[in-house]
């Protein structure tokens, strides 16, 4: 065949020039997930602990140099003339709310200032455009938040053992409180992050919200101790079950009722669970 007759066939073969040669692309569905996406929750729950421990010396170190300092004052100085406390060397009882602070305060601290760091640094797009569902980025910011509150618990109890020497007496009252304090506190965390606005608006609640009602439940002293009034409103603090029951854990001696205690933060949390997943799924203040 020759090389005219071959130019021809291709050019026969060829689109005319009125036949439009771009075809429309059908725009990419998103991906869907059946169930969880554990890969993307693994990975938030992977940066959010990353995250603070980046820093150890200020999210994990630093709390239990302000423990031991608790232990130096209340212990060390006030040797001899210092009573126990429910039968057992005030040590031993002041001990185990000073490990419980600190995993208060480390998970409420760590999802809020995740949070709001996204919000005024302009990164939330970085969780928001991934296909993470609501129920994922509630679990991936309050389980890094948790994680961080028990290990500065663990880190605070070592630290703190030598000048207590305290004991385990119920290791399920331990581990029960001492995982619902993480989760429940980080995720009042969540919901101070997504409505706070400015980093003051997290001291305002730190200052006049966790800070009080850590101190009023009995951290460094029996509530059996407070007048009549006082002792019922702090039936009704959360933060006093979880303390309570943390140190049970430890001495064998509870102020208040374990099971009501145990109940009451159980069911509180799921109610914040459910809170902040509704605002996840809604945007509010990510989104809008």
């Amino acid at each position: 065949m020759s090389r005219a007759m071959t130019a021809s066939i291709d050019l026969a073969a060829a689109p005319s020039l009125s036949e439009p040669v771009v075809r429309r692309l059908a725009p990419v569905a998103p991906r869907t997930y059946a169930g969880v996406n554990w890969e993307g929750l693994k990975t938030l729950y992977l940066k959010e602990v990353r995250r603070f421990w980046k820093v150890g010396l200020q999210t994990v170190a630093s709390p239990v140099v302000t423990v031991l300092l608790y232990m130096l004052v209340f212990v060390v100085a006030t040797k001899g003339a210092r009573p126990g406390a429910a039968g057992v060397p005030f040590a031993q009882f002041v001990a185990p709310g000073l490990i419980m602070m600190s995993i208060l305060n480390n998970a409420f601290a760590n999802s809020s200032s995740s949070l709001i760091q996204a919000k005024i640094m302009g990164t939330s797009p970085d969780f928001l455009t991934p296909p993470l569902s609501a129920f994922e980025l509630c679990a991936g910011f309050s389980l890094g938040a948790a994680t961080r509150g028990i290990l500065v618990g663990v880190v605070t109890a070592l630290a703190a053992w030598p000048f207590s020497r305290f004991g385990v007496y119920n290791i399920l009252a331990i581990v029960y409180f001492g995982l619902v304090a993480s989760v429940l506190m980080a995720m009042v965390g969540v919901l101070t992050g997504l409505w706070a606005e400015k980093f003051d608006h997290l001291a305002t609640v730190t200052n006049f919200v966790v800070m009080p009602l850590t101190f009023i439940s009995g951290t460094f002293y029996s509530t059996r101790l407070l007048p009549e009034p006082l002792q019922a409103v702090t039936r009704f603090n959360p933060i006093f079950y979880l303390i309570d029951g943390f140190r049970y854990g430890f001495i064998g001696h509870a102020d208040g009722s374990l099971l009501v205690g145990a109940v009451f933060t159980g069911a509180l949390t799921v109610g914040l669970s459910l809170w902040c997943w509704a605002l996840f799924k809604s945007g509010w203040r990510l989104k809008t």
